[in-house]
């Protein structure tokens, strides 16, 4: 049996690009024949996948899937917006998000899970290699309750769960799963509109309620206001602020005379039970992605000898 050296993974992987552990299984299969390990990871599509990996992938899908006191969303980039009209992508997502109802919110514990003889990690570098763009799956997220409803709704869907922004929200209520149901579904399309910052105060980010306070203060101290009066209308201003980024605080988009809450709260006669919002997840595609802005015009002249 031929020996498989570290230099020699070391090799093929400097010259297909392809992963380590995905260079030594090739090697074994060949036998240490350099060559014939390169044609091996061409053939599987490897080489090929880790080609594309440094194009920034910033389009594709948000997938979200629910079931019962369960809920979880995916969001798996591609480069263009044309991949995710293709079937085999969205069948790809759908996959990974139903991965993800059970793998839970890990990204690398939803690549690691056997899908048929396949990790779900080996099926997207399949997917790369027959659809020709790069894929990455980037972030995952679950919900759970012991009793109630994670509900969800996606934006912009181009199929039953897959879209351009997703929203899962957990209810937790011993009362009647239906209402609740009807209820977790219009918060999620709120928070798809209002895109809240956390659920009430005490869950914001300490340092973007200090910059708030920081800003607000700095405006009334040019202005000349005595730091007394300034302390004041921080505090005024901070609630305002707190009515615009925080969930149970935002005006319900379904019904603008009432605060989330108090829709929450009416809502339990319905339901026949306390209701309390347990947590929300909101995934937008491709926030935070730095996009490559690229001149079409210039390309199109470099290809041609003129740029």
């Amino acid at each position: 049996m031929t020996t498989i050296s570290a230099a020699m993974v070391k090799d093929l992987r400097e010259s297909t690009g392809a992963g380590m552990m995905d260079c030594k299984a090739a090697l074994t299969e060949t036998a240490g024949d350099m060559q014939a390990a390169q044609d091996w990871l061409r053939k599987k599509g490897l080489s090929k996948a880790a080609k594309k990996a440094g194009r920034v992938a910033a389009e594709g899908l948000v997938g979200v899937i629910t079931s019962g006191t369960n809920g979880a969303m995916v969001e798996v980039n591609s480069e263009t917006d044309f991949v995710a009209r293709n079937e085999q992508f969205q069948g790809l997502v759908k996959m990974v998000a139903q991965v993800a109802l059970k793998a839970g919110a890990s990204v690398e514990a939803v690549k690691a899970v056997m899908v048929g003889p396949v990790t779900v990690e080996r099926a997207i570098a399949d997917a790369i290699a027959t659809i020709g763009e790069n894929m990455t799956l980037r972030r995952t997220t679950h919900l759970a309750v012991d009793k109630g409803v994670v509900s969800s709704y996606v934006h912009n869907a181009v199929i039953d769960g897959l879209g351009k922004i997703g929203v899962i929200v957990a209810l937790e209520s011993g009362g009647k799963a239906d209402e609740l149901a009807v209820l977790g579904r219009q918060i999620a399309m709120h928070i798809a509109a209002s895109n809240p910052l956390a659920l009430d105060a005490s869950g914001l980010d300490p340092a973007v309620v200090r910059r708030e306070k920081d800003v607000l203060a700095d405006k009334y101290r040019q202005q000349g206001k005595p730091d007394n009066v300034i302390e004041k209308i921080v505090e005024s201003g901070l609630k305002t602020y707190y009515k615009e980024v925080c969930l149970l605080e935002q005006a319900f988009i379904h019904d603008s005379g009432k605060s989330v809450a108090q829709a929450v709260k009416e809502a339990e006669g319905k339901v026949g039970a306390p209701i309390k919002v347990a947590g929300f997840v909101r995934y937008a595609l491709g926030e935070g992605i730095e996009k490559q802005e690229s001149d079409f015009a210039a390309e199109v002249a470099a290809a041609a000898g003129q740029g």
